[in-house]
C-alpha cells in the first residue's frame, strides 16, 4: 500500500486511535479524520482488563460520533506492542505500525518542544497515522509464524553459541595458544574436544604423557586421530609460551564452558530440526531448496524473516523490507554516491547475505552475474556492493519461482540482455 492508498483509506467515518505502549500502561488518544482530538486521553493497563477498557471506549466514541472504522497506531516498542495488537486484530480492528524515529521528529512540531510524556506521544502517533505515515502489521497465525519464532529463537542461540566460542578461544590463547597448530579448529573435532575437557593445557599433557595423550584422544575416536597428534600435543606443549598461573580455576572455567558449549550446539540441531519441519508445511520447500546455494536453515530464515512471499506485490516490497532499497545523501555541490538504507529488517539482511556468500561459490548463474558486477567497465562494485546485488536477485529469483509455482531453470536466471553484457566483458 502508498501513500496515497493510505490517506485513501481514513475517510469522514474514521476513527483514529493513537496508542504509546510502555509494559505495564500504555496511553491512548483519539482523533478524527481530520486529526482533531475526540474526548480525552486514556490511561489503561497491559492486561485483558485494561484492553477490555480500551475497546469499549472505541466503541462508544464510534457509536456517539457515528463512526464505522477504526485504525489504531502504535509504535513496536520492544514486545510490548504484540499483545494489544493480537487482541485488536482479532477483534476486527486494523492496527498499524508508527516509525519511533517519524515519533521522535514530529512531536515537536505543534510545540517546539522535545518534550516527551506518554500522552503527548500517542496523539503525535494517531496523527502521523492521519498522514499516511505507517506501516502494515503482520502478524502471521500460520505456520509462518512457527518460522519466524524458530528463526528468531536460531538467531539468539547463534549469538550466546559465538560468543561462548570467543570466551573459549581467549582463555586457549592465554593458556595454550599453540594449540591451533594442532588442531585447526579446537572446538570442532571430537579429538580436539575431548582433549579440551581433559587436559587442555601444556602442564596437564606433559603429565599425561604421550600414551596417556593418546588414551584421552581414543575416548573419543578411534580410527581418525592417533599417535601422531599425541605426539604433536607433547612437542608443542614442550615450548608453549602458555602462562601456568591460576591453572585449576582455568580448567573449571573451560570445563564449564565447554559443557554449554554443547548444550548450545545440541539445542541448535533441535532447532533446525523443527525449522525444516515447519519448512515442508509452507508448500513451497521444494521450489526454494532447489535453487542451487539456498540451503534448509536459510530457507527456513529467509520465510521466518518475511512471512508468506506471496503477501507482496512485488520484489521490490521485500528488497526494501530488508533496508536494501538505494538512498542518495546529496546538498548543494556535495555529491554522494548511492548507498542501501538499511532501515529494514537486520536480520532479513543478515540471512540475505549469507544465501548470497553461498550462492556465489556453488551457484553457476550467480557466480557469473557476481564476477561480471566487480569486473564491468562502468561502474565496477566492491565485493560487499556485489554482495548486495546478489541478494536482491536471489529475492527477485525466489518471489517469481513461488509465484508462477516452477521449478529453478538455469537457463531463465539472467536475461538476454544481462547475458549479453556478461559476454561483452568475457
Amino acid at each position: 500500500m502508498n501513500n496515497t492508498q493510505k490517506l485513501e483509506a481514513i475517510t469522514t467515518s474514521t476513527l483514529i486511535v493513537g496508542v504509546d505502549i510502555a509494559k505495564n500502561v500504555h496511553w491512548a488518544r483519539f482523533t478524527d479524520y481530520r486529526g482533531l482530538e475526540i474526548g480525552k486521553a486514556l490511561k489503561f493497563n497491559n492486561d485483558k482488563e485494561g484492553f477490555d477498557s480500551i475497546l469499549a471506549s472505541i466503541e462508544a466514541i464510534c457509536k456517539f460520533k457515528k463512526l464505522d472504522k477504526i485504525i489504531m497506531g502504535m509504535e513496536p516498542t520492544g514486545h510490548y506492542w504484540k499483545p494489544l495488537a493480537n487482541y485488536l486484530i482479532l477483534r476486527g480492528i486494523t492496527v498499524v505500525m508508527i516509525n519511533p524515529f517519524h515519533t521522535k521528529r514530529a512531536k515537536e512540531l505543534d510545540d517546539n518542544s522535545p518534550t516527551k510524556s506518554d500522552k503527548k506521544d500517542a496523539i503525535t502517533i494517531a496523527r502521523l497515522v492521519r498522514d499516511g505515515r505507517y506501516y502494515e502489521v503482520y502478524m502471521p497465525h500460520d505456520v509462518f509464524a512457527e518460522l519466524r519464532g524458530l528463526s528468531n529463537a536460531r538467531v539468539s542461540l547463534m549469538k550466546r553459541h559465538n560468543a561462548l566460542k570467543n570466551t573459549i578461544t581467549t582463555v586457549l590463547d592465554e593458556y595454550f595458544p599453540e594449540i591451533v597448530t594442532v588442531f585447526k579448529n579446537p572446538l570442532k573435532g571430537k579429538a580436539s574436544i575431548q582433549i579440551l575437557k581433559s587436559c587442555p593445557f601444556p602442564s596437564l599433557i606433559l603429565e599425561l604423557g604421550v600414551d596417556g595423550v593418546l588414551v584421552e584422544i581414543r575416548k573419543a575416536v578411534v580410527k581418525t586421530v592417533g599417535l601422531k597428534k599425541a605426539q604433536q600435543l607433547i612437542d608443542v606443549a614442550q615450548t608453549s609460551i602458555g602462562v601456568n598461573y591460576g591453572l585449576r580455576a582455568a580448567k573449571l572455567k573451560l570445563e564449564l564452558m565447554i559443557e554449554e558449549l554443547e548444550l548450545l550446539t545440541g539445542q541448535l540441531e533441535q532447532i533446525e530440526k523443527a525449522m525444516e519441519l515447519a519448512l515442508d508445511e509452507t508448500g513451497i520447500k521444494e521450489i526454494i531448496l532447489g535453487i542451487p546455494g539456498i540451503g534448509v536453515v536459510t530457507a527456513a530464515s529467509f520465510l521466518g524473516e518475511i512471512g508468506d512471499p506471496m503477501r507482496f506485490a512485488h520484489p521490490r516490497q521485500i528488497s526494501k523490507m530488508a533496508g536494501y532499497n538505494l538512498v542518495e545523501d546529496s546538498s548543494g555541490k556535495n555529491k554522494s554516491g548511492t548507498i542501501i538504507s538499511k532501515r529494514g529488517r537486520k536480520n532479513l539482511r543478515s540471512v540475505l547475505y549469507q544465501m548470497a556468500r553461498t550462492m556465489v561459490a556453488k551457484n553457476p548463474e550467480m557466480k557469473e552475474l557476481y564476477q561480471y558486477l566487480k569486473t564491468r567497465p562502468d561502474n565496477p562494485l566492491k565485493k560487499k556492493q556485489a554482495l548486495v546485488v546478489i541478494s536482491k536477485k536471489i529475492v527477485s529469483i525466489i518471489y517469481n519461482l513461488v509465484k508462477k509455482q516452477t521449478e529453478y531453470k538455469a537457463e531463465l536466471v539472467l536475461g538476454e540482455y544481462r547475458k549479453n553484457q556478461i559476454k561483452q566483458v568475457a
